[in-house]
């Protein structure tokens, strides 16, 4: 691959974020004085000053982000582009203003803590692979169990080998023509990521070792957990 390919990031901050039972979505909620998604992006600008922004904001709240950037003097270049039904259909959006030629990362806007060392190293490694995935192994024992009628969890002949699971994280960096390609296919439940549209499409997948502090704000727990990893990085607000 060309090491000039320009670099590309669509950040996903599309979702309502119910989960987290406050009146703003997730991902525009305080974390130690930032709004997560400003912290998220900040991540990749520390790693990269030659990045193309790409923000994907669900409708109804473009212009409180807009109106949040000018109060912090948040001044990022960035494109914003209005959120679809689903995750899919948000990253589909999206690719539509990423150029062919270019190496396109797509990440959670709610993953604040990725490194700016984890970063460089994915882009880095796209000069040779087509596409490249953060993943970690699993510490815990799973189970595959089914749900009876009534709520009850129940057991099944499913054994899984717990050294063959990982889980995969963002940024997921591709080329950009290869991700936009498989975004062509129709839309299917089983896409959870980008990395499984791309697989499905035919793109062939390598794998880098991710980081246990890039966890993904779902929670009013996982919120306190990430106050305290900026914590303990030193990592934190000077507001």
């Amino acid at each position: 691959m060309n090491m000039a390919r320009k670099k590309y990031l669509i950040v996903t901050a599309g979702g309502s974020g119910t989960r987290m039972g406050a009146d703003l979505p997730k991902q525009f909620l305080d974390l130690d004085g930032r709004a997560i998604l400003q912290r998220t992006i900040e991540r990749f600008l520390e790693a990269c000053d030659d990045l193309h922004i790409l923000t994907v904001l669900p409708a109804e709240h473009i212009a409180w982000w807009r109106n949040y950037c000018q109060m912090k003097g948040f001044n990022c270049p960035q494109r914003i582009v209005k959120g679809g039904f689903t995750r899919f259909h948000s990253v589909k959006n999206a690719l539509a203003y990423v150029p062919d030629g270019t190496v396109v990362a797509i990440h959670d806007g709610v993953r604040p803590l990725v490194s700016a060392a984890l970063v460089r190293d994915l882009f880095d490694g796209m000069e040779t692979e087509r596409a490249l995935i953060p993943v970690l192994p699993s510490v815990d024992t799973l189970k595959v169990l089914e749900k009876a009628p009534d709520g009850t969890l129940r057991s099944t002949d499913t054994l899984l080998d717990r050294s063959c699971i990982y889980g995969a994280q963002t940024p997921q960096l591709f080329r950009s023509e290869d991700i936009k390609a498989a975004y062509t296919l129709g839309y299917d439940t089983r896409f959870t990521d980008d990395a499984s549209v791309a697989r499905q499409y035919g793109i062939p997948l390598s794998y880098k070792a991710g980081e246990r502090s890039n966890i993904k704000i779902t929670t009013p727990e996982d919120l306190v957990l990430a106050e305290a990893i900026l914590q303990i990085s030193g990592n934190r607000s000077c507001s």
